[in-house]
């Protein structure tokens, strides 16, 4: 048996010298061992020398690493990196993507009668296959858009080379792109021209490749290009120019068709011809040198005639159908095919809010309405005076100071908060603290109760009432109520309306308390009617009973003997006028039978109006507005002239007192003409009291609910035709 240092010296294969002789004649020397053979004695740094040395030599050399190694680890690289590309273009452009159209469907919205009024988006049409059209339709396409389509891997790169000789040598940009890249472009792709898009245009492109066959390529490239006058997809545009369905194309129409795709908007037929005809030749010319046609075949070929048929004679904005289309498209989702969508605007009501507004003296006033269901369908929309000058929507998008039409929240906080329309409160000026609001005409008294003081718009009373319950009531009688605009917390003006917010939102929460079922959200689609197992969970509040009354009675007794008498109908109405500080907003808001209406006018600059309040011009297209829609016959009556109050304070919130009224005496009795009509309005041992005198009669009203009786009724007169 060897021992330990025989196996090592027949390891090593010849004995080690001692670096203390001469290397060159060094004799090898034994290395000393212990008595038993077992280990090494290191006791010698000649041992230890030599025991280095000899692992350093027995220790396995590195093989040095060439040029092909280095070739393939790098080759191993890049395909990871390129596999890791396509995962993470499988999560972020989901395939499905190249089946959806590019361009949103043509939508027409008709009205609730089926009446058509406004058409928006592009014209598309169902997908097309390629194994359902003849040859000669999809040759066209390939011989000029992409001749190698069939044999490359969705990157051409004899396409790439003759594109950058072509961009050299004439100075003219040539893509070459393939129609596999052409997808690629167009449906996950923005059209921004640098190297990271055409790097990720080509990896799509691989992508696509790799999933589908080169005849779904085709069909969705053909079923998503641009053909120009906003048609998008073969279909459509085989329909829009020849009214042929793409399987019975003749070969020169699909060759024009095919030509449109380099320019579409200047190669449009329609509007150059010369140009299309020629784009067409080149297109026929291609085809030949990629034998697909002969060169005589190619000349004996027409000049196709185009056929446009379809007509595009509806407006493609409104006011209306601007706010309509979202959510039409939300509704309807993806789709090729052209659409229609009944909406809730009623054609009647419509034209009746036309002629409201362009009967009225605005001057260079800005005017909106909107008039919906209590449960929010909104059937009537005004946006301004003309679309055309201006598609800024002040119904949907302006947000300005709704003035006193927000004290219905801070009195609705209150009715909540146990307070009673007979309770009063102090109508005296407020002579403390940094803000000190006015009353309109400067009519104050030592006492009122709430159902007057709302009727009246007396703002010191309302800043008074805000007080006792509390800005955080108010602010959740609105929230309740469905507006969600900013409200300012813990600022006093509050109560009269200094908030912003958008006349649509505002007659929402009206719409609200017209119903006793809160929030109303505004729609113009007409959705289907909650079952009454679902109307338990649908999120909707109301008020109790009394407080309901309570509320609608002072907004009744506002119109009827209160700011709002211009708006005052033959039936039961209700509502509030509005006035911002400086005049800078006028509203009216109120609600008759079932439809609630919003009227606002004001300057688009913001500034002052002339002689314009809530009281006044709102509530005279209100109330014309509302005879049309009910049925009433009263002709309507042109705006007086009104006095301009002279306030003072800070902040003035300012309703129009009562219209042509004329103070008799000393005493608050005053006598005015309403509506054909002579009032006299007065105090009875506190008790408002109104004496009515028209056509109808006498009738006396001394009951804070408003309920009039008659005292004397006369014969009436006939009432004159409109």
């Amino acid at each position: 048996m060897l021992s330990r240092g025989s196996v090592e010296k027949r390891r090593a294969g010849f004995w080690p010298w001692s670096r203390r002789s001469d290397p060159a004649r060094a004799e090898p020397e034994y290395i000393s061992y212990g008595p038993d053979y077992d280990e090494p004695n290191y006791a010698e740094p000649e041992a230890v020398e030599a025991r280095d040395w000899l692992d350093e030599q027995l220790a396995p050399k590195p093989k040095s690493r060439t040029r092909s190694w280095w070739i393939k680890r790098s080759l191993l690289a890049c395909l990871g990196v390129f596999l890791l590309l396509l995962a993470w273009l499988a999560i972020t452009a989901p395939l499905s993507k190249s089946l959806q159209p590019i361009a949103p469907p043509q939508l027409t919205l008709l009205a609730a009668d089926g009446t058509p009024i406004a058409r928006n988006g592009a014209i598309v049409d169902q997908p097309v296959k390629v194994s359902e059209l003849p040859p000669h339709v999809v040759q066209p396409f390939v011989a000029i858009e992409d001749r190698r389509f069939y044999s490359h891997w969705g990157v051409d790169p004899r396409g790439v080379a003759r594109a950058l000789w072509s961009n050299i040598t004439t100075g003219r940009t040539q893509g070459g792109s393939t129609i596999t890249q052409q997808l690629a472009k167009f449906t996950f792709l923005t059209p921004e021209q640098n190297l990271t898009r055409k790097a990720r245009e080509a990896l799509i492109a691989f992508w696509l490749e790799a999933w589908l066959s080169k005849d779904e390529i085709l069909e969705r490239y053909l079923s998503n290009a641009y053909f120009g006058d906003n048609v998008y997809g073969l279909r459509a545009a085989s329909m829009h120019y020849f009214y042929r369905k793409p399987e019975n194309l003749k070969p020169e129409q699909a060759a024009m068709l095919a030509g449109l795709l380099q320019a579409p908007s200047r190669l449009a037929p329609t509007d150059n011809p010369e140009l299309a005809e020629k784009r067409m030749r080149l297109v026929l010319r291609a085809m030949v040198e990629a034998g697909y046609l002969t060169k005589a075949q190619a000349d004996a070929l027409p000049t196709p005639r185009v056929d446009v048929r379809t007509k595009n004679d509806l407006p493609t904005g409104t006011y209306f159908a601007d706010w309509a289309l979202p959510e039409a498209r939300l509704n309807t989702g993806v789709s090729y095919a052209s659409q229609t969508v009944r909406t809730t605007l009623d054609s009647r009501l419509q034209a009746a809010a036309r002629r409201a507004v362009e009967r009225a003296p605005l001057g260079k006033a800005q005017v909106a309405l909107v008039a919906m269901r209590t449960n929010g369908e909104v059937v009537a929309m005004i946006g301004g005076t003309d679309y055309a000058k201006s598609p800024f929507n002040r119904a949907t998008q302006a947000r300005r100071q709704p003035g006193s039409t927000f004290k219905t929240f801070v009195y609705l906080a209150a009715l909540e908060d146990g307070w009673d329309p007979d309770d009063k409160i102090s109508n005296q000026p407020i002579e403390q603290g940094s803000y000190r609001p006015r009353n309109a005409g400067g009519r104050y008294s030592e006492t009122i109760t709430l159902a007057d003081a709302f009727a009246q718009s007396s703002n010191v009373a309302a800043v008074r009432l805000w007080s006792e319950v509390g800005d955080d009531a108010v602010i959740n009688a609105a929230r309740d109520l469905g507006v969600t605009s900013p409200l300012a917390k813990g600022d006093p003006s509050l109560a009269l309306g200094t908030s912003t917010m958008t006349l649509m939102e505002l007659t929402a929460a009206y719409a609200g308390i017209a119903a006793n079922s809160y929030p109303v959200h505004p729609t113009a689609l007409k959705g289907d009617e909650p079952s009454w197992f679902e109307s338990w969970f649908d999120g909707r509040s109301s008020l109790s009973a009394s407080e309901h009354e309570d509320m609608e009675a002072m907004l009744r007794q506002a119109v009827n003997r209160g700011t709002g008498r211009a708006a005052m109908l033959n039936g039961p109405n209700f509502g509030k006028t509005g006035t911002s500080q400086d005049n800078r907003d006028a509203l009216f808001i109120g609600y008759a039978g079932d439809l609630v209406v919003g009227v606002w006018v004001g300057n688009d600059d913001n500034t002052p109006l002339d002689g314009i309040y809530g009281g006044g011009l709102p509530a005279q297209i209100w109330k014309d507005f509302m005879q049309q829609a009910l049925g009433e016959r009263t002709a309507p009556q042109r705006p007086r002239p009104t006095p301009t109050p002279d306030p003072s304070g800070p902040v003035q919130q300012l309703d129009l007192p009562d219209l042509g009224t004329i103070p008799l005496g000393d005493s608050n009795a005053t006598i005015g003409v309403q509506n054909g009509g002579a009032v006299i309005s007065g105090d009875i041992q506190g008790v408002p009291v109104d004496l009515r005198i028209d056509q109808q009669g006498v009738r006396i009203n001394a009951d804070p609910r408003n309920r009039e009786r008659p005292v004397a009724q006369a014969t009436p007169a006939p009432t004159a035709a409109p």
